[in-house]
């Protein structure tokens, strides 16, 4: 079975940058050899209309079949705000929030992010986490790209 994999905007942007596109670009090629399937937000994609034009057409250039499209919903906000009044991440970090939460919603196998500060975080995964059972959703796997890589035996 492919694995779900939600991408946030710092995957995208993160195929691009020095430090992190190594490892972004080998995820990429696990999508195109269809191993896994990215699953993106409208949410991902009106955070890429304020980015360089090279970042923001990187997702076009590739097959819209390798990406699943979700969009974001009252249940996914209500979620992310939840997120906030549980005091998991502060009210500056709302949008983090709403990727965490559609990605819980949609039930993706992992969410995939380069932010260590608001998300790949082990303290904040146990905060969104607890959260979520609390709620009655699932627990979100969330990693970096590091983890979601094939390496060689």
């Amino acid at each position: 079975m492919v694995q779900r994999i939600y991408i946030d905007t710092s995957i995208v942007g993160g195929f691009f940058d020095k430090e992190f596109k190594d490892v972004t670009q080998k995820l990429f090629v696990r999508l195109e050899k269809k191993e896994v399937k990215f699953v993106i937000s409208d949410l991902l994609e009106l955070e890429l209309e304020y980015a360089p034009d090279f970042v923001k057409d990187l997702l076009t250039k590739y097959k819209k079949s390798y990406f699943e499209r979700v969009e974001i919903t009252q249940e996914a906000i209500d979620l992310a705000n939840q997120y906030i009044k549980e005091k998991v991440v502060g009210k500056s970090s709302l949008e983090d929030c709403r990727h965490i939460a559609i990605a819980t919603i949609n039930r993706v196998d992992v969410l995939a992010s380069w932010n260590f500060k608001h998300i790949v975080n082990l303290s904040r995964i146990k905060g969104y986490n607890g959260v979520n059972l609390k709620l009655g959703y699932p627990i979100i796997e969330i990693r970096t790209p590091n983890e979601l890589i094939q390496y060689e035996k």
